[in-house]
């Protein structure tokens, strides 16, 4: 147990400072790719590969790891490269993203770095595995491709935005209709997910790709003499974002006058247990993990009775 908590306390220390940690690997050639270490349970060699008829393209087969059964999927593949062939040899990456968990077959995995976000950039526009990722930074010289794992496993699986019928008989929601909310993440997927299930409250957006484009937004409409905690219902915000993170941004609201009052939810694929720490550090008001419209739903009751 005093592990545990070490571990959490090592890595709370990171929240708010707009720092990351990230694991480098190669897939199926020479360029670094990155994935957040926050999703990572574990590095290993491949243990022994079932395969599954009607499998996606893109899965391998599946592995059995501690009593669990783990979809091994070519990440190499799903980013638009060349598929990678699996061997007894082959390095997996255990992760956990949306309370789901899932091995990426790798080529290698180089090490772990602890970054500034103000360092990890928005990617450049362009066609091909462009779409695969939130973010880009360099190390050494060398450019790191920071990958959308999000938008790689809702092409696997696609996950619904769709809102519970029951959810949406709750008369309080009424009160909801036309106000405003504030989106910030990075993945188109997430985002595109997220307004989706506001425009089924008949709720209008404002998106920002990261939390310095979200707290410049919000600066301006304050210095415009708007009360900024009255005009939005909530501001809804990823944790991890090129430039200034969720936790940042958060600790930014709390420190302006203006801001401070704003209701702040914390919506992550970090579904782990540093969550609660980490959310409670920085001042958030609520947390969910990506991608619950239901419980969305219900966070948005739970806002509405304050104003009752």
């Amino acid at each position: 147990m005093a592990g545990i908590l070490d571990s959490v306390n090592q890595r709370t220390q990171l929240v708010g400072a707009n720092r990351l940690e990230i694991l480098m690997f190669r897939l199926a050639g020479r360029q670094l790719f990155a994935i957040n270490v926050f999703k990572v349970q574990e590095v290993l060699q491949m243990p022994k590969l079932t395969l599954m008829p009607q499998r996606h393209p893109f899965v391998c087969g599946v592995v059995s790891l501690r009593g669990q059964t783990l979809p091994v999927i070519d990440l190499s593949q799903a980013i638009g490269m060349r598929a990678q062939v699996p061997s007894e040899t082959s390095t997996i990456i255990v992760t956990e993203y949306n309370r789901s968990v899932q091995a990426f077959l790798v080529g290698g995995v180089e090490r772990i770095l602890n970054l500034n976000w103000e360092a990890v950039m928005p990617p450049p526009g362009g066609a091909g595995r462009q779409h695969y990722l939130t973010a880009i930074t360099k190390v050494d010289d060398q450019i790191v491709e920071v990958i959308d794992v999000e938008k790689v496993l809702s092409e696997i699986s696609p996950m619904s935005s769709k809102i519970s019928a029951d959810k949406l008989e709750d008369p309080l929601l009424e009160k909801a209709r036309g106000r405003e909310v504030l989106l910030v993440d990075d993945s188109r997927v997430a985002m595109n997910q997220l307004k989706d299930t506001m425009a089924q409250l008949d709720i209008q957006t404002h998106s920002a790709g990261d939390g310095l484009k979200a707290l410049t937004l919000l600066q301006k409409w304050a210095d415009a003499g708007i009360d900024v905690p009255a005009k939005l219902l909530m501001v809804i915000t990823d944790a991890e974002m090129p430039e200034m993170d969720g936790y940042r941004l958060t600790t930014e609201i709390r420190n302006d006058p203006r801001l401070k009052g704003l209701y702040v939810v914390m919506h992550t694929s970090l579904s782990g247990s540093f969550n609660e720490a980490m959310v409670k550090k920085v001042g958030c008001d609520d947390f969910l993990s990506k991608f619950q419209p239901d419980k969305l739903v219900e966070m948005v009751h739970q806002r509405l009775l304050l104003d009752e």
